[in-house]
């Protein structure tokens, strides 16, 4: 199983289904549930696994963080530059 592009079929999503996606920006594999409903409206077929889940596509998880942080449901990760010291005599 190869995945599913959400990029491509966002649109076609209920709007609960993009709130529970941008409320969980981490999930790789959806539950049976979301799969179902993603499924329902999808524009093109798409595979579940044996369980009825949904595996993400590599650029799933991106797209998804992009639009939360768009959202405003999560914060962008700060360009932090963390530097260690080696502090034995």
């Amino acid at each position: 199983m190869s995945g599913v592009n959400l990029k491509g079929e966002w649109d076609h999503l209920d709007s609960e289904t993009r709130q529970w996606l941008l409320d969980n920006p981490g999930c790789l594999i959806l539950p049976r549930t979301m799969s179902a409903r993603v499924c329902e409206r999808a524009a093109e077929r798409i595979e579940c696994d044996q369980h009825g889940q949904i595996e993400l596509s590599r650029e799933d998880p991106d797209f998804i963080r992009e639009k939360a942080e768009a959202a405003g449901t999560i914060r962008a990760a700060a360009d932090t530059e963390y530097r260690f010291f080696d502090s034995t005599p």
